[in-house]
C-alpha cells in the first residue's frame, strides 16, 4: 500500500494524527493489532480508542438533532405526512442511536476504516420538508430502502468503484479541500460565529458584525485551546480540548443561565444546553424498527413521481458519501496515489447498507460522516476507532442526558480545526493549468456555499468535462465521467424536469 506524503501537514496535525514524524510504534502480535492492522498503519490502541471517542463526541449531536428534524412529541410540533401521520421524537432518537451504532461497528469490522456512520442530514431534511408532503412516513422510508438497495448494487457490481477511479486525482484532492472548508463553515455556523444577515450580505460575523453571545465565546476559546494543543503536538489534543471546553460551557451555563437558543433568546446554545438533567438511564423504544412500506409510494403518487424521488435520494447519497470517503481516506493517510483506499468496494457496499437499514428503522439513510475527520485528526487510522464510536452510539440509546452534555459549539470548534488540517491537500492541485484550476476551484467553493458535498462534486465534474472537451482534451475525460456528468445535469435540472412532466 502506498501512503500519500503528508509532510506538508506535519506542523498542523497532532502527534496522533499520522501526519507527524513520530516514530512508528513497535510491532505487536495481539489479535486486535493483527485484525485491524493497527501497527501496519502506524497507529496504536490508545490512538484508536481516543480517535473513536473524539468521533463520537463530534457526531453525538445527531442523536438529538435527528429526532428534532424527523419527529416531535405530538402531531402539533412534528412534521406530519400526507395522511397526518408523525414520528415520535423519543422513538426516532432510539433508532438513530441503534442504527448509527450497528452500521458504524459493521463498517469498522468490514471496511477497517475510521469512519463513523449516522443519519444523513441532507436526506433527513429532504424527507421531512418535501417527501412527506406527497407520501406517508412509512412510504418515505420505503423509498430510502430502495435507494439503499440500488447503492448496494452499484457497490457490489463495481460500478461505484469504476466511477470513483474515473475521477481525476486533482478533482479528488479538490473534494478533500472542499470538505475541509465545508466542515469549517458548518462549525462557524453551528457556533454562531457566522450568522445570516437581514437584507444584507448572506452571512456576517456574529450578530451585526460582533461576537455577542457566551456560547460563541466558548466556541472561540475551544478553537484556540484545541489549536494550541494540536500545534504543540500534544497527544489527545482534540479530546482534551473537547472535554475542557465542555466543562467551561457547563460552568458558563450554571453561572449565567443562558438556556437554549430561540427567537426570543438568540444568544442561547445552538442545540443542546450543557447541563446534566433528568434520568441518566432510560430504556429505548424501538417500535419504529420495520415500520416501512417498500412500494406504497408508487401506488400513491405513481411510478414516475416515485422514481424521481428515488433518483434524487440516490444521487445525493451516492456522491455525498463518495466525496466524504475520498476526503477522509486522504486525511487518514490510507489513500493510494490514485485516491483509492483499502477495501474500497467493501466500504461502498456497507455504506449503501446504511441507507437500507436506516430506512428500515425509520431513522433515515445512514451515511459516512465528515465529522469522522475529528477522530482521524486525533490519530484514528483503522476500523477499531469505528467500533469504539459504534459502541458509544449504542450506549447513547440508554444515556441520552450524558450525550447531550457536550454542546454543539464545542463540537464545532473541533470541526474547524480539522477543516484546517484537510486544507493541506490543496498542494495536489496544479493551479497553473486553468483547465484543472477552475473545476477544482468550483468544487471547493460550491460545497460550503451550497451546503452540499454532492453539489460541489457535480459542479466540478460538469466544468471539468466541458472545459476539457472545448479545449481539445476530450480524450482526457473518462467515458464514465461523461455518463456521470449527464446524470448531474439531470440532477441539477430536476425541478424544471418535474414541472414539465407534471410530477
Amino acid at each position: 500500500m502506498t501512503i500519500l506524503d503528508n509532510s506538508a501537514e506535519k506542523q498542523a496535525a497532532p502527534s496522533g494524527a499520522g501526519h507527524t514524524a513520530a516514530p512508528k510504534p513497535p510491532a505487536s502480535n495481539s489479535f486486535l493489532d493483527g485484525f485491524f492492522q493497527i501497527t501496519k498503519r502506524g497507529s496504536t490502541l490508545a490512538r484508536e480508542f481516543r480517535g473513536g471517542l473524539v468521533t463520537f463526541f463530534t457526531m453525538a449531536y445527531i442523536v438529538i438533532l435527528n429526532p428534532l428534524i424527523l419527529g416531535g412529541f405530538s402531531a402539533d410540533n412534528a412534521p406530519t405526512d400526507v395522511a397526518g401521520g408523525w414520528l415520535s421524537a423519543a422513538q426516532v432518537g432510539a433508532v438513530t442511536g441503534l442504527t448509527a451504532g450497528v452500521m458504524t461497528i459493521v463498517f469498522g469490522l468490514v471496511a477497517n476504516l475510521p469512519f463513523g456512520l449516522a443519519a444523513g442530514l441532507g436526506i433527513n431534511s429532504f424527507l421531512a420538508v418535501a417527501v412527506i408532503q406527497e407520501v406517508t412516513w412509512p412510504e418515505a422510508m420505503g423509498l430510502v430502502v430502495i435507494n439503499g438497495i440500488l447503492i448496494v448494487v452499484f457497490g457490489a457490481t463495481g460500478a461505484r468503484t469504476a466511477i470513483f477511479k474515473a475521477v481525476p486525482k486533482e478533482l479528488k484532492a479538490a473534494i478533500t479541500v472542499g470538505i475541509g472548508l465545508f466542515i469549517a463553515f458548518i462549525g462557524f455556523v453551528d457556533s454562531g460565529f457566522v450568522r445570516p444577515t437581514k437584507g444584507g450580505p448572506p452571512v456576517q460575523l456574529g450578530t451585526d458584525g460582533s461576537i455577542t453571545s457566551i456560547p460563541t465565546l466558548v466556541f472561540i476559546i475551544g478553537l484556540l485551546v484545541m489549536g494550541i494543543l494540536v500545534a504543540r503536538r500534544i497527544q489527545g489534543g482534540l479530546l482534551i480540548g473537547i472535554v475542557a471546553t465542555t466543562v467551561l460551557a457547563a460552568v458558563a451555563e450554571a453561572v449565567f443561565h443562558i438556556g437554549p437558543g430561540t427567537a426570543d433568546n438568540p444568544g442561547g446554545w445552538h442545540l443542546n444546553v450543557p447541563v446534566l438533567a433528568g434520568q441518566l438511564v432510560s430504556v429505548p423504544d424501538l417500535s419504529l424498527v420495520g415500520q416501512f412500506d417498500l412500494f406504497g409510494s408508487f401506488a400513491r403518487i405513481g411510478g414516475l413521481a416515485a422514481t424521481m424521488l428515488v433518483f434524487t435520494l440516490v444521487f445525493t447519497n451516492f456522491f455525498d458519501a463518495m466525496g466524504t470517503m475520498t476526503g477522509l481516506a486522504k486525511s487518514a493517510g490510507v489513500a493510494h496515489k490514485d485516491g483509492t483506499f483499502p477495501k474500497l468496494k467493501s466500504a461502498f457496499i456497507v455504506e449503501g447498507m446504511g441507507a437500507v437499514v436506516g430506512g428500515g428503522t425509520s431513522g433515515s439513510s445512514n451515511t459516512v460522516y465528515i465529522d469522522s475527520a475529528a477522530g482521524i485528526g486525533e490519530g484514528a487510522r483503522t476500523g477499531l476507532a469505528s467500533v469504539v464510536t459504534g459502541v458509544l452510539f449504542l450506549g447513547s440509546m440508554f444515556f441520552t442526558p450524558l450525550t447531550s452534555v457536550v454542546p454543539l459549539e464545542v463540537a464545532a470548534a473541533a470541526l474547524v480545526v480539522v477543516g484546517a488540517m484537510m486544507m493541506a491537500q490543496i498542494r495536489e492541485i496544479k493551479f497553473s493549468k486553468f483547465s484543472i484550476a477552475l473545476p477544482a476551484f468550483l468544487t471547493i467553493v460550491t460545497m460550503p456555499l451550497s451546503y452540499s458535498i454532492a453539489n460541489g462534486i457535480g459542479v466540478g465534474f460538469i466544468s471539468f468535462a466541458v472545459i476539457s472537451a472545448a479545449s481539445g482534451r476530450a480524450r482526457k475525460v473518462h467515458p464514465l465521467m461523461w455518463v456521470v456528468t449527464a446524470g448531474f445535469i439531470i440532477y441539477f435540472a430536476r425541478g424544471p424536469i418535474n414541472a414539465l412532466m407534471g410530477v
